[in-house]
């Protein structure tokens, strides 16, 4: 559940940081001001705009960056190993569990075949 959590915060402050870096001017955007270029980028104010969204951004990379340490803390954590078939194959069978007949047909994936897939002698 935490991770879970954890992974959509990732998300959400991944897209933010992304919307606020491409609303943010370059640094050449200045250059065009004293041709009167920069005249339509006065919405925030002179400095405000630079300043909110600066801000903005290092907030969201803080919460991305703590937020990706959590992750790779809680994945390494990790208790319980993935299980693979291939790990699976390497097992003794269960302590309940028949094991075939020496002479028995055997079906798909070693279990003995139904007297449907037995050939006829």
């Amino acid at each position: 559940m935490l991770h879970a959590v954890l992974l959509i915060v990732q998300v959400v402050s991944g897209v933010c940081i992304v919307a606020l870096v491409l609303l943010q001017h370059g640094q050449g955007a200045d250059a065009g001001a004293g041709f009167g270029a920069g005249a339509s980028g006065t919405v925030f104010g002179a400095r405000g705009a630079s300043t909110a969204l600066s801000r903005a951004t290092a907030i969201f990379a803080a919460i991305f960056m703590l937020n990706s340490v959590a992750l790779t803390y809680l994945s390494t954590r990790s208790h319980e190993q993935p299980k693979t078939i291939l790990d699976l194959a390497g097992q003794a069978p269960a302590a309940g569990a028949k094991a075939p007949a020496a002479g028995a047909p055997q079906g798909p994936a070693g279990k003995p075949a139904s007297p449907a897939q037995t050939p006829p002698k």
